[in-house]
This record gives structure tokens, C-alpha cells and sequence, in this order.
């Protein structure tokens, strides 16, 4: 059955248009892969990997990228090194958070395997934590499993909701995982691409909307039951949010950092906050100003400043509608010890937008 998205349930987000596929995808060269981890035997597992390759050639020619962490309760390897140098040299993975360290180890290893000849790598991988669902202190994701998200990785649409790293993750007490989006600027505003994957998995319930509709408010625990009833209610906006922003504006590091910041808004729109307890955790890469570890010099273009606005909107717009993918994607799951997060039933959320729409 082909999985749902935020459009075909007739709700549009955003001013700006999508690219063809609304998605990370149509930045020319970026591809995706996921290995998905799904067994109750020896353990119970929801887990997996997921492969961002910003380039086919990526280990040889470097991309310019910057992150930005909006709540750093969260790990993303290498990030010190991305953000000395401000260029981005492998492939990017997102796992849980047990397993970033074997996640992280496998980029190395791919980059030998293929004979990459640089003397050592660091590379850049982000986590959310799924033991909720999966029991993650079984430690079940292995090197192979990793490898073989790196391997997958195509062009073209992107698998969403629980598959890979999303595959145990939880959205607003609904049940979460990969989502992807995009905007296409009109050529007027340069005609650049810019899109977005997220493993998501942060948010209470209450705080959930979609566009001008409460939708958390409207969709509550009388309805669709809370992940965890018997755990307090307030505020606590606990969970963690990977965004990857890719573009093919020509972009410095510095300009990337800018972008991976607008995820906040994005983030915000569909009511998260940053808490204490979560990691939110921001990437942009340009895919426009490469350049070799063995070059002398490079020359690189500057997007001017006005310009970068434009940008700024479409990386919002296409976080938020990425993190509604992700949910109207996920499908309900039970896992361990019985748990349950049940997914967001399309006609309510249906529902519930129309009665907030402008007449």
C-alpha cells in the first residue's frame, strides 16, 4: 500500500512551491537509503539507519555545510570538525542513540572499502532515542545493518514514517519517524532548491498544529490514546529532532549555518520548543561550492545576503511539512513491552484543519 502524505490528505502547508517529488531528493545528486530493523525474537526491535549521500562523490569533492543546535541534549558526530572547516566530507546517517557510535564507525569503514584515500575520517552522524519502542540496550544495530543503509541510497522518492533511523520514533505522543519536503524557489527569487529530511521524534501532544488548527487539542487522548497514560502531562517537551537541509544554492559555511538555523522556524510552527530533555539538531550542506581536500585553493561562489531570504522561507516551509510527513507516513506500532504509539488517523487530522480554515 502507498503510504500517505500531508498533500494527498488535501492539506497544503506553506506559500512557497514544492519541487517535483517534495522532497530532499530534488536537490540534484542528494540520495537516500534506510535499513529497517523490525523483530520480537531474541529482543524486541523497532530500529534502523538511514543514508543521506549529499553527492556520489562526496568522499573526494567536499560540500560546504554548517549545523546548528537548537537544544544540543543530542549527539551528531563530527560536528566539531564540520564546524572548524565548515565542509561536510561523507555521507551523513541517522540511527538511535545507542548505536550512533557503530553508525558512525560504519561511514569510516564504507569510505575504506571503497578506497577513499584520505588518512582518516570523522564523520557526521546525528540520533534520536528509540526505547519506547525498541529495546535499544540490546544494542541490535550492527555494522552490516549501517553499511547497508549506505548502500541503498537512491534518487527519486523517499520511504517515510518507520522505516531506518524513524523507525521507533514518536511525534507529538503520535507515532513518528522520516519525513521529507521540499520548495522550489520561482526563478525570479533565483530558482534555487532546497529540501529537507527529519527523523523525528519529539513533542506533546497538546502543543501539535497544522497550519492555523490546534490539532493536538483537537485530536486528544479521548481519541487516540497517549503513548504512555500513566506518565504526567504538562509541558515537557521531551524527544529529539534530527533536520538535514540540503540545497543547491551556492552557499559558504557560513551561509549554511544560517539555514540549518531556520529549522527553528519550521520546528516551531509545529509546536516544538526545545526542551531540556530534547536534542534538536540542525545540518545544512550546499551542494553548488565543492572542493577537494588536496586542493590548494578553491573558488567558491557567495550567494548575496537578500538573496538568502528567499531560502530562509523555503527551509522553514519544507521542516514543517517534512515533520507532518513524517506523521501522516507513520503507521501505528506496538513494540516493547507492549507498548503502543498509535499514528495520527487521517480523518481526524482532516477534520480538524477544516474546522480552522479560512472561509
Amino acid at each position: 500500500m502507498t503510504k500517505k502524505r500531508l498533500r494527498d490528505l488535501g492539506i497544503t502547508l506553506g506559500q512557497l512551491p514544492t519541487g517535483p517529488l517534495n522532497a530532499i531528493t530534488d536537490v540534484a545528486g542528494v540520495r537516500v537509503g534506510h535499513s529497517t530493523v523490525i523483530q520480537d525474537q531474541p529482543h524486541v526491535v523497532r530500529t534502523g539507519v538511514t543514508a543521506i549521500w549529499p553527492a556520489h562523490d562526496i568522499y573526494e569533492r567536499y560540500c560546504t555545510a554548517g549545523f546548528f543546535s537548537f537544544n544540543g541534549n543530542g549527539e551528531l558526530t563530527g560536528s566539531h570538525w564540520l564546524n572548524e572547516q565548515g565542509l561536510l566530507a561523507a555521507p551523513i546517517a541517522l540511527t538511535n542513540t545507542h548505536a550512533v557510535g557503530v553508525v558512525r564507525d560504519a561511514i569510516c569503514v564504507d569510505a575504506a572499502q571503497r578506497g577513499v584515500d584520505n588518512a582518516w575520517h570523522l564523520p557526521v552522524a546525528g540520533e534520536t532515542w528509540d526505547g519506547w519502542l525498541s529495546d535499544a540496550e540490546s544494542f541490535p544495530v550492527t555494522q552490516q545493518i549501517a553499511l547497508d543503509a549506505i548502500g541503498s541510497a537512491t534518487d527519486g522518492p523517499v520511504d517515510e514514517g518507520c522505516v531506518g533511523g524513524g523507525t521507533g520514533m514518536i511525534t507529538h505522543e503520535f507515532k513518528g519517524g522520516i519525513g521529507t519536503a521540499s520548495r522550489r524557489l520561482p526563478t525570479a527569487l533565483g530558482g534555487w532548491t532546497v529540501g529537507v529530511l527529519v527523523q523525528s521524534n519529539y513533542g506533546v501532544r497538546g502543543l501539535l498544529r497544522c497550519g492555523n488548527a490546534p490539532v493536538g487539542l483537537e485530536i486528544g487522548a479521548k481519541e487516540v490514546p497517549l503513548p504512555d497514560v500513566d506518565a504526567p502531562r504538562d509541558v515537557k517537551d521531551q524527544g529529539s529532532i534530527i533536520v538535514v537541509i540540503a540545497t543547491d544554492a551556492p552557499l559558504l559555511p557560513i551561509q549554511c549555518q544560517r539555514l540549518a538555523r531556520r529549522a527553528t522556524t519550521g520546528l516551531a510552527w509545529a509546536g516544538g520548543f526545545g526542551s531540556n530533555s530534547s536534542g534538536d539538531i540542525f545540518l545544512a550542506f550546499s551542494t553548488q561550492n565543492r572542493t577537494s581536500a588536496k586542493a590548494e585553493s578553491a573558488a567558491m561562489t557567495m550567494l548575496g545576503l537578500d538573496a538568502c531570504t528567499p531560502l530562509f522561507q523555503a527551509a522553514a516551509e519544507a521542516t514543517e511539512e517534512a515533520i507532518w510527513n513524517a506523521l501522516v507516513a507513520a503507521e501505528s506500532m506496538t513494540g516493547f513491552q507492549g507498548r503502543t504509539a498509535h499514528a495520527i488517523p487521517h480523518e481526524l487530522l482532516v477534520a480538524a484543519v477544516d474546522r480552522y480554515k479560512r472561509r
